[in-house]
């Protein structure tokens, strides 16, 4: 594949679009003091998005709530979510995660 000119410039433009965002609020904040209820409240935003996202991949279905189209999907989910609670590693998370949907949809 050659890369062009056009094609050079929409990776510079796109890593300089993604680059920004990320990097000049670590650098204004870095430089601030944030008060201790606002190092308490970002604690929480983690935890808040991926709530998020996984509310959302494991209730709905075409963008409609849907227990039973996602039955597999939220019993795979259980015991991701119990090892992910008592060992706290995201790599046996994840695996546990991929190996627990992989079994049940052999089984079901």
């Amino acid at each position: 594949m050659e890369i062009t000119g056009y094609i050079f410039l929409v990776i510079l433009g796109t890593s300089i679009v993604t680059f920004i965002p990320r990097v000049v609020p670590l650098m204004l904040l870095s430089k601030m003091e944030i008060p201790e209820w606002g190092i308490n409240w970002l604690k929480h935003v983690p935890v808040a998005v991926m709530a998020a996202l996984l509310a959302q991949e494991l209730l709905l279905s075409e963008q409609v709530f849907s227990i039973k189209e996602n039955a597999l999907n939220l019993a795979a989910a259980i015991p991701t979510f119990i090892v992910a609670i008592f060992t706290r590693s995201l790599l046996v998370t994840v695996l546990i995660g991929v190996l627990s949907l992989m079994v049940m949809r052999f089984f079901f």
